[in-house]
This record gives structure tokens, sequence and C-alpha cells, in this order.
């Protein structure tokens, strides 16, 4: 194969984007988009002169393709990407993989043929801020982890962007709001920099910002097996908002913020300074280091070429799907936690959070006001 035969499946805001980009990636071909909506599907394709379909369940099975990259609602991430697998397809799928854990498990699961590539949209790993910090923490260089602590709150979001979806924000179409949408982001480069915590406990409110029936503002601590602490707050209802990722180690204190790295390095480490100093209230000397760190990655059309790569030349993934279970498995704690007001153990029970989120949708009774919005411009809804 010289070249990937990729189809699109939906086309709303990223998969469009995603189009789009197909002629910046090399040695892919952009054979086909599909939507449920014909018109956005068959406007698209007559656009990037490609097939349109309709139904994902024929563009997999039609033989023009050799990839599938998923970019529908969440829940279709699921039935669409097992099904794609199932054909013997290699598939890239947006965030999040799947909704909740028991999802992600049953896609996973799909995986049999490992020949076929299957990696994840998570574009955040390949911003220098974040993976030079997670190669200095891999190093050893910061000591053990002592605290870790993520204010993530420039999610601002408006009514408007509510409405422009029936799906969003709501149990039924979405599974949940900042968690599920804006932050998988986040959540996935938590724990490919500090490892999964054993316990989590949130308080999650709903609706606190917008006429939605989902969380849109989040606290949540955090307790690692080793010990260690976190803190992690995010919501789309506050401006301005604040990104700033804090890392305490035994050797000092990395800051990601405002696309800068600041490391204040012990000289001596703090539990060695701790036991050998005579000096009540010394502490240790410091070495202030500005990491650099220039522009924000490849991103989207990165992790797309990471995934022709693999599948012409064998290229290890930046992002393997398989590692999005983390990041939901995170989301849904939370989640599970603020519902039952006490602390979830991870690994979480992925049936009993299956069953809760099933109740949610069941029992609610939202009505949602979609008003079409063709003028957003989605630049502005990226992680930065």
């Amino acid at each position: 194969m010289e070249k990937v035969r990729l189809g699109i499946i939906g086309v709303g805001n990223m998969g469009t984007i995603h189009a789009r980009n197909m002629k910046n990636i090399g040695n892919v071909t952009l054979a086909a988009v599909c939507d449920l909506v014909e018109s956005r599907a068959g406007s698209l394709a007559a656009e990037l002169r490609c097939k349109a379909f309709t139904d994902s369940s024929q563009l997999i099975h039609s033989g023009e393709i050799d990839a599938a990259l998923i970019a529908t609602p969440h829940y279709f991430h699921t039935t669409i990407g097992i099904e794609a697998l199932e054909a013997g397809l290699h598939v890239l799928v947006e965030k999040p993989i799947s909704v909740h854990k028991a999802d992600c498990e049953r896609l996973i699961a799909a995986h049999m043929d490992r020949k076929k590539v299957f990696a994840a949209m998570f574009n955040q790993r390949t911003d220098p801020h974040y993976f030079k910090v997670k190669e200095l923490i891999d190093s050893g260089e910061l000591g053990p982890i002592t605290r870790v602590n993520w204010i993530i709150t420039n999610w601002f979001r408006t009514e408007s962007y509510y409405a422009s979806g029936g799906w969003r924000a709501t149990w039924k179409g979405e599974g949940g709001g900042v968690l599920l949408n804006q932050c998988p982001h986040n959540l996935d480069l938590l724990q490919w920099i500090c490892g999964m915590p054993s316990r989590v406990t949130a308080k999650c409110s709903l609706g606190k910002w917008h006429k939605i029936e989902v969380e849109d503002e989040v606290t949540a601590t955090l307790e690692y097996p080793n010990g260690a602490t976190g803190i992690f707050i995010t919501t789309t209802g506050e401006a301005p908002g604040t990104n700033r990722f804090e890392i305490c180690g035994d050797r000092g204190k990395i800051v990601i913020e405002n696309n800068r790295i600041q490391y204040t390095r012990n000289e001596t480490g703090a539990k060695e300074f701790c036991t050998i100093s005579k000096e009540p209230f010394a502490s240790p000397g410091v070495w202030n280091i500005d990491i650099p760190a220039n522009g924000n990655g490849g991103q989207h059309n990165e992790i797309i070429r990471n995934f022709i790569d693999g599948i012409l030349n064998g290229v290890p993934l930046i992002a393997p799907a398989e590692e999005g279970i983390r990041s939901v498995e995170l989301a849904n704690a939370m989640l599970y936690s603020s519902f039952t007001d006490r602390s979830i153990d991870l690994p979480i029970d992925a049936s009993a959070y299956e069953s809760m989120l099933k109740e949610l949708i069941a029992e609610s009774r939202f009505e949602k006001k979609v008003v079409e919005n063709t003028g957003a411009e989605m630049s502005k809804s990226f992680m930065h």
C-alpha cells in the first residue's frame, strides 16, 4: 500500500476540519466522508472531490477505504468503532474513545487484529510543553511526585455553544459535560504524565452556569498509590479562566502556565534536607530554570500523520486508543463520586457506573432548545 484510503465518519465541526486538512498530511487520500445529514456530507464531498455516504455501515463495508476516522457524537465512537475494527479497517477515533469505561472495554476488545492500527485523537500529547515535562518526570529528575494541581478553567462556553447541537450536554447524547467534552485532553495528559490515582473524590455541579443537565463545574481531589495527592478543577462557566498545571516532587516543582515551563529545582531533595538540616526554618536552596518549549506541536495533523505512518511503516503510535480508557475512567470516577457522595477507588466498577448512567438517561426530563450556528470559529475551542 502506497497511500491510505481514509474515510471520515461524522463531518460536523471537527470532522470537517480533519477532512479539509487531509491535503496537508501526505500518503493519504480522502476517499469518502459520511454524515447522517445528507446535505452536509454531499457538499463537503463535492468540495473535496471524494465520495459521500450517509450510512456509516455502508461506508465501512464498501471496500472504498482502508481506514476510518470517527468524529461522531461520543456514544457512536463505540458502536461504529467496533464495526470498523471487526471489518478489518484501521481506526482513529476522536476523544473520548467512549462515554464510559464499560464501552471502552467493549471497543478495545474488538481490536483483535493487532496488525490493524487503532489510535486516539489525543493531539495535546504533541505539545512540547507536555511531552518535555513527561520526559523530565520519566527520567526521575523530579524525584517521586508528591502533589499535582491542575486548574483548567479556560474552557468558557456560552449558551449558544450548548444550543448548537441536540446531543450536546445531555446524558443521552454526550454522557456528560465538561469532563466528557472539553477535559478528555487534560485528563489524558494528567494520567500520561503523572500516572493514575488510586482514589477520586469529587463535587460536580450540574447546570450551574448553563441551561444543561450535565456537569459544567468540577472540583476533584486525587490520591495516588505512593501517597501523593492532587486537585483537579475545571468549568465552562468561568471568565477569565486559568490554565495552570503544577507538579511537585521531592526535588522541586514544575509549573506549566502561559506557554511556559518553569522548573524550580531543589539543590537538595526536600526529604533529605528535612532530615539533615539543623535550622528550624530553613529550606533547600533552589535553581530557577525556564525550560524551552516553542509552539504547540503538530496537534491534530501530527496525530493523523502518525496514524498513517503507523499503517504504512509500523511507526509507534503517539496515542494508542487502548490508553484512552484511562481518561474516560477518571471522568467516570469524578461523576460517580459526586452522584454517590463518596470517594471512589480505582479501578471503578464499570458495570455499576454504566447502570447509573442508564438511570440518568431513563429518568431525564430535560428538554433542549437547539439553534443551529454555522458561524462558529472552531480554532477558539482548542486547548492552549
